[in-house]
């Protein structure tokens, strides 16, 4: 192999990394707080918050299914939490209270996609809307304070120097990377996204798998709302709005198949990445609020038809 093809092997086969790069070049050269230690510890706490949602949308999107109810679920979550905390004082409680709401959240995902044979775009967007309605119900639209030193600590606190959120973020990821790579269950989630029917005839139960994979993304969208509302100290009943679309775009970003059956968990973060720089470079140029979703949705449409070139690069390569 020529070293012209090996560059370009490298290149698609690091593609999300590639374009992060890109992006970290010309945000340095936009402006000069960019590379600054506090900024860019800004950026990866931010970028934790829709890391987090976005491993358990790999998991979903890897069954070739999506999750459009993430971001109500940070919202119910956190809300929960802060009641919580707020009427016990009990920061474990509050803490299993925010987990164990949404993995039933994303349960109820998988069993009406599952059980109910509806397509999960319709599934979970009914989830979406019945669950942020019954947010602003609950909450009566108002916040709900959530001050305590130990449970505020999940949000902004520090260990060894690194923010908590951050330590969280990593190990979702490795434990994320450990199932996907090395059990049964992973390997059982890239087959249902290949073939569902050849991964259902070889005796796998497609069903409870399903199930599961939702359950997952259920999970870390309730733990995204323990950690957002930690960080701020209350509850807030619009959390997470949005936040469904930008892990979509961070799983996509990082190269997993829309279709189901290709991708991984570790390039998802780089995806994570490249938005938060996105957002923060443009808060840092003064791009004008409105302005600046036009150009971060202008940026993923690039990435992504840059990808689609990269696969086809690809594959002619593997000729």
């Amino acid at each position: 192999m020529n070293m012209k093809k090996l560059g370009l092997k490298l290149l698609t086969k690091y593609r999300t990394v590639s374009v992060l790069v890109l992006i970290l070049i010309i945000a340095t050269c936009l402006s000069n707080s960019f590379l600054t230690f506090n900024n860019l510890l800004n950026v990866i706490r931010q970028v934790s918050i829709i890391a987090i949602i976005a491993s358990g949308m790999t998991f979903v999107i890897l069954t070739g299914g999506i999750d459009l109810s993430v971001g109500s679920i940070v919202a119910i979550s956190g809300a929960l939490s802060a009641y919580t905390l707020l009427n016990t004082n009990s920061v474990v409680l509050a803490i299993i209270v925010a987990l164990i709401v949404g993995s039933i959240c994303g349960a109820f995902n998988g069993i009406i996609i599952t059980k109910g044979n509806l397509p999960p775009f319709i599934a979970t967007l009914a989830v979406m809307t019945f669950v942020r309605g019954f947010v602003l119900v609950f909450t009566n639209g108002s916040p709900i304070a959530a001050r305590m030193k130990a449970y505020n600590f999940i949000g902004k606190g520090y260990l060894l120097g690194i923010p908590f959120p951050i330590i969280i973020l990593i190990v979702v990821f490795a434990i994320g990377f450990f199932i996907l790579k090395y059990t049964a269950f992973g390997r059982s989630v890239f087959s249902i996204g290949g073939n569902r029917e050849a991964t259902r005839l070889s005796g796998i139960n497609v069903k409870r798998v399903e199930t599961l994979v939702y359950t997952i993304s259920g999970l870390l969208a309730g733990l995204t709302g323990l950690i957002l509302t930690a960080r701020l100290g209350s509850a807030q009943p619009t959390a997470g709005k949005g936040y469904e679309l930008d892990a979509i775009a961070a799983v996509i970003l990082g190269g997993t198949s829309l279709s189901g059956g290709q991708g991984a968990i570790i390039p998802t973060v780089f995806g994570a990445l490249i938005l938060g720089v996105l957002d923060n470079i443009l808060v840092l140029i003064d791009v004008n609020p409105f302005a600046s979703d036009i150009v971060k949705g202008f940026v993923i449409l690039l990435a992504v038809l840059a990808d689609s070139k990269f696969k086809s690069v690809s594959s002619k390569l593997d000729e």
